[in-house]
């Protein structure tokens, strides 16, 4: 997702068992500037390296992971407040696809079924989202 326009560029699905840092590598076009991330991409599960392999230019943004006997300090904690804060812009988007387009929960059976259908909402949610944009063009 671009985050200056809050436009999806790029959309991968799995099954369910499949985590989603394991798709990181698909994600990443190498163009990026800033890479963004909660605690489950965080370096411990190597996927600093990963970022680092697919997107060399990108700032990490990824946020640190706290463990259950070393939690993190102020500054870690403030620093990932701050990581939430640049995320909270781009997260807007899963709401208007989850809200305005019904996709709270898969409805199709089949990874085809439910793919297709989150590349049309996905396209739909981009029109939704640069509407005014597009409109003051015309």
């Amino acid at each position: 997702m671009d985050s200056r326009t809050t436009l999806i560029r790029l959309v991968a699905t799995t099954a369910a068992n499949v985590h989603d840092s394991q798709v990181l590598p698909q994600l990443l076009r190498g163009q990026e500037t800033r890479a963004w991330g909660d605690a489950a991409y965080s370096g411990q599960r190597g996927q600093r390296g990963v970022t680092r392999h697919h997107a060399p230019s990108a700032a990490n943004r990824i946020q640190t992971k706290a463990h259950r006997h070393r939690p993190l300090s102020e500054t870690a904690r403030a620093r990932n407040r701050t990581k939430s804060r640049g995320r909270a812009k781009v997260e807007h988007m899963f709401l208007v696809i989850k809200r305005l387009f019904g996709w709270a929960t898969a409805h199709y059976c089949g990874l085809a079924k439910n793919t297709n259908w989150l590349f049309v909402t996905c396209g739909l949610a981009n029109l939704c989202m640069a509407r005014r944009r597009l409109l003051a063009g015309v």
